[in-house]
């Protein structure tokens, strides 16, 4: 990777120049690598040209895959056998015009880019070291000028197989269910209860707490609400959609990202395949993490050349480390972290110079500035002073979350690729890209045994989730090691064995393997996401029903809910609910009194303050509250502090005025795992019941609906 490596003017060309000129096998390298190296203007086009193509891909394959009648994927093997054969049809397809393209290399001395870019051909022509690299190919290679349409091809192709493998894998199994990965599964009902609370409104809210900026970062939520009006689809319905369109466009964007980043078209392919896969098994269930941990790797190199002085990986890294802050933190800080060490151990280097940190801290205000977007109305109102308590998102560990991950050592093939990635890590340290990659890897373990330590302070830094950044930055390390190895580690072995024709033998032969060994994980991908995807159809959904056929749950009866509230005058956008039934907002955008855990709460709503108010309502209905008026005088008094609620949602019968209606108080039992206890406290029918000039009652299925009569007086 040092051939594309960038000098500290922020030029990367005449670093290659020098390397134009190396004698012996490295020779040979540098010069099939820069075969496809392209232009900053080729490469900005192209993530452009990815993301977009890439989503529409994905969108276009849903619209068709939603007109299908597939069975559910639980109870039948037959989206399987479709998707899988899917998956076979784009690596074969992608592998052979892979071949094709590596083939040329050794028949031509045509550069990819020339084949497809007038533009590029300018740039390369003004460079005499392609004039160089194109005179020094053996004297007998033959002239074989790749066809147009094929170049054209193999990068359509190259492009879009990332956003192929998201629907082969992911889609298809999907396809007869409404529901994401999950479902709406705990996790996954805060999530879909976020894109449902965006799609309502353009403005950044909190998800569930009223006139509050939100805490968890809301880019991706915000994004996937234009999303669904644009498609017209309620916000839980757009999740699906979204998460795959979204997950499709950035991997599509690595393969531009990589071919910038190391030269080669094949191997970014490979690379953008090998992240995809294992981030379909490791993170698909959260998209916005999914998208954040696709660009890591890449993302610790450019970050590396920024602060060595290049202004187009300045602005590269500041980019990403906005955008990952607006979508994801945890990842931001690790990596954050690891752009932090590379500047000093620069800093602290052979030449003693303060540049670095000065490009650090470029990076760092400018990626702050964009997180701004998403992080300033919070920023503010902690500013000015508004109080905040109950912040206990740092609160789990998980078993996962005490060892160490080691991908290397899996008997897989991921696994395999993994130790290779170590291997060439250690072994090409002395390069400075995959000295940055070291050093983020380095850090991302650091994280994790922190992480550990971090207990005994009654937090942790959720370690467990950098498991897929490690694999994901051993994987990628992997892919590089093996394309180094056919290039120049043959050669080494057996120079008197290896010529011309069988270096092609070699590629064809490295082509196949790698293909079989990818289709080999890739056709495995929906069986390991096996119980998210039958959540995804056993789960309710906003319709009332279940994708699977059987009978639904209790969340059937929230449309007739959301009728009765509506019906009592309250709009939900403006409405604030007391309730326990944490996929009732996940499907209709009304607003809550109190958040179903603290893990997932606004630290400005008070969690834990909250639940004494709601305790203290129900346990003193019997007694002090019972009278009526005395009961809404304290929902008014609570008013002062925090919007009261207009509606209450119960579970119990109306005529059962003995034991009351219950509502389950969510408590936060760190360090123990379940971290989460659910305590039922009953409230008194009577100071409704009572009261039937203020107070609207209505029994549907098992809950009992209360909304208040004369909204706001």
């Amino acid at each position: 990777m040092t051939h594309t490596a960038t000098s500290a003017s922020g030029s990367s060309r005449g670093h290659e120049a020098k390397l134009a000129s190396t004698s012996g096998p490295d020779r040979g390298r540098h010069e099939a690598y820069e075969t496809d190296i392209v232009s900053r203007g080729w490469t900005t086009a192209g993530i452009v040209a990815a993301a977009f193509g890439g989503g529409l891909f994905t969108l276009l394959c849903w619209f068709v895959l939603k007109q299908t009648h597939l069975p559910a994927f639980g109870g039948s093997y037959v989206s399987r056998a479709v998707g899988n054969a899917g998956t076979i049809a784009v690596l074969i397809v992608t592998m052979v015009l892979v071949y094709f393209w590596l083939r040329d290399e050794h028949n031509s001395g045509n550069t990819s880019a020339a084949d497809v870019s007038e533009s590029h051909d300018a740039h390369t022509s003004r460079n005499p070291d392609d004039a160089r690299t194109t005179t020094s190919r053996d004297a007998d290679a033959t002239t074989r000028k790749r066809p147009r349409w094929r170049a054209w091809l193999t990068y359509v192709v190259c492009y879009l197989s990332p956003a192929a493998l998201v629907v082969t894998t992911i889609g298809i199994p999907l396809a007869a269910t409404k529901l994401y990965l999950d479902g709406v599964t705990v996790d996954q009902g805060f999530r879909t209860e976020y894109l449902t609370r965006m799609t309502d409104s353009m403005q950044l809210k909190d998800m569930s707490y009223i006139d509050m900026p939100p805490y968890y970062p809301a880019g991706w939520f915000w994004l996937g609400g234009r999303f669904a009006n644009l498609v017209g689809l309620p916000g839980w319905e757009a999740f699906q959609p979204w998460a795959l369109v979204s997950i499709s466009a950035a991997a599509c964007m690595l393969v531009p990202v990589w071919q910038r980043l190391c030269g080669s078209l094949p191997v970014a392919t490979g690379i953008a395949l090998v992240n995809v896969c294992v981030v379909l098994v490791m993170s698909a269930e959260e998209p916005y993490a999914a998208i954040i941990a696709l660009g890591t790797p890449a993302a610790t190199i450019v970050a590396g050349r920024a602060v060595r002085g290049s202004v187009y990986s300045m602005a590269g890294a500041i980019l990403f480390l906005g955008a990952s802050a607006s979508m994801y933190t945890l990842y931001t800080a690790a990596i954050a972290l690891s752009v932090v060490v590379v500047a000093a151990v620069l800093a602290a280097g052979a030449h003693r110079t303060l540049m670095p940190l000065l490009h650090l801290l470029t990076v760092g205000v400018g990626s702050i500035a964009v997180a701004a977007i998403v992080w300033g109305p919070y920023v503010m109102a902690v500013y000015r002073g508004r109080p905040q308590s109950g912040a206990t998102a740092m609160h789990y560990l998980p078993n996962e979350g005490t060892q160490i991950p080691m991908p290397m050592l899996s008997f897989s093939v991921i696994g395999a690729l993994c130790m290779c990635g170590l291997v060439y890590l250690v072994v090409r340290a002395v390069d400075r890209d995959v000295r940055a990659m070291g050093a983020a890897l380095v850090v991302f373990y650091g994280w994790i045994v922190a992480s550990m330590v971090a207990t005994l302070t009654g937090n942790t830094l959720l370690g467990f989730r950098l498991d897929a950044l490690i694999a994901m930055q051993l994987a990628t390390a992997g892919v590089l090691a093996l394309a180094e190895i056919r290039l120049v580690g043959v050669a080494r072995l057996y120079p008197r064995l290896v010529g011309r024709s069988r270096g092609r033998t070699v590629t064809l032969v490295m082509v196949i393997l790698l293909g079989f060994g990818g289709l080999s994980y890739a056709q495995t991908i929906s069986n390991r996401n096996h119980d998210a995807i039958d959540l995804a159809y056993t789960d309710t959904d906003g319709n009332g029903e279940r994708a699977d056929r059987f009978p639904a749950d209790s969340g059937a009866h929230y449309a007739e809910i959301d009728r009765v509230i509506q019906k009592d005058g309250y709009v939900p956008r403006e409405t604030v609910v007391l309730t326990d039934e944490r996929n009732f907002m996940a499907f209709y955008p009304y607003h809550g009194f109190q958040s179903f855990t603290s893990h997932y709460a606004n630290p400005l709503g008070e969690f834990s303050m909250r639940n004494h108010v709601i305790e203290e309502w129900a346990t003193q209905s019997w007694t002090s509250l019972a009278d009526p008026r005395r009961f809404r005088e304290s929902l008014d008094e609570s008013g002062k502090q925090w919007r009261s609620p207009d509606v209450f949602i119960f579970t119990g019968d109306v005529d059962d005025k003995s034991k009351g209606w219950m509502y389950d108080i969510a408590e936060d039992i760190y360090p123990n795992n379940p971290n989460v206890r659910f305590r039922g406290v009953w409230f008194n029918p009577a100071v409704f019941l009572n009261s039937p000039e203020h107070w609207n009652v209505t029994q549907v299925g098992p809950f009992v609906v209360v909304t208040r009569i004369n909204h706001g007086s």
